[in-house]
């Protein structure tokens, strides 16, 4: 235990360091989704061991410890009281920000259903009247798509075609879920917000490629964001196709280029990550019910 429940502590650190390589050089589609698969699971292997962590103070009680000198054994003292009492209040800290993240995803998702309300079940594209050029996916059964109509005034009939790819995109691949899941395992564990900075980088990536697909044209996916670029750059808000400055030419400059490949070999190793923290957590979890057995025996 001394060494396995700190290992998936140490893994959370070579996650966010990988992630960056994997985003750049795997298939946006493959890579989104091993990134937050093993964001996921490493999330989940450090939180159980501060539990670890915490619940290991058992064998610090005074009842305990008193029982073990009576029977003639020597306490064992699986982790440090300090680490313990550490453990216990980043549990705290974990647990009050997995409960902002989970307000704001609903107060989000609420939102954004007020804005599809009343109209017909059949209904793909809700256009906005407003000067201000957006344009996003809202889940849901069915999904929508929201658009302003300075947006689709800015854009060329291709251009538009190419925009409603994209969020299509969004919306056939569940892509609110994997950067949902990629922002609650960063809640968890803040060493992951690399992580999940890459996962939504990686989604915006996936939807640029299966709009560049579906066109037949990324030379033309590729000016239609620049044309949503200055768009926004102009209305000084955030448009459609979630740009930011910095984002923005490399989704670009990727789409100049070839479509990177599908590397099973380093989606694989990034999965291995995730599994191995877990993995460090159980064997961990083993040896503590071993500890804490023989203590209370």
């Amino acid at each position: 235990m001394r060494f396995d429940v700190y290992s998936p502590l140490l893994l959370s650190l070579l996650l966010p360091a990988v992630s960056p390589l994997i985003g750049r050089r795997v298939a946006p589609a493959l890579a989104a989704r091993v990134l937050t698969c093993a964001a996921a699971l490493t999330a989940a292997a450090t939180t159980w061991s501060l539990v670890l962590l915490t619940t290991a103070l058992v064998g610090e009680a005074p009842p305990v410890v008193a029982q073990a000198r009576q029977d003639g054994r020597q306490p064992v003292d699986p982790v440090p009281e300090a680490i313990g009492i550490a453990a216990c209040l980043a549990l705290v800290v974990v647990a009050c920000r997995v409960h902002r993240a989970l307000r704001a995803e609903r107060a989000t998702r609420r939102a954004l259903r007020r804005l599809a309300e009343g109209q017909p079940a059949d209904t793909e594209l809700i256009v906005a009247a407003s000067d201000v050029p957006r344009a996003f996916a809202i889940p849901g059964r069915p999904g929508r798509i929201l658009v302003t109509s300075a947006m689709l005034g800015a854009l060329r009939p291709a251009e538009r075609r190419i925009l409603l790819a994209h969020e299509r995109a969004h919306l056939a691949h569940r892509h609110g879920l994997l950067v949902t899941a990629a922002a609650l395992a960063a809640a968890a564990n803040p060493l992951l917000v690399p992580v999940r900075r890459t996962v939504a980088f990686l989604v915006e990536r996936w939807a640029d490629e299966q709009a560049a697909a579906a066109v037949g044209d990324r030379a033309a996916t590729a000016r239609t964001l620049a044309r949503a670029a200055l768009t926004a750059g102009r209305a000084r808000t955030a448009c459609a196709l979630n740009f930011t400055d910095r984002a923005v030419t490399r989704r670009i400059a990727a789409l100049q280029t070839a479509p990177p490949p599908r590397l099973w070999s380093a989606a694989a190793a990034v999965l291995a990550l995730g599994a191995l923290a877990a993995l460090s957590a159980a064997d961990a979890t083993d040896d503590l019910i071993g500890l804490l057995t023989g203590l209370l025996s």
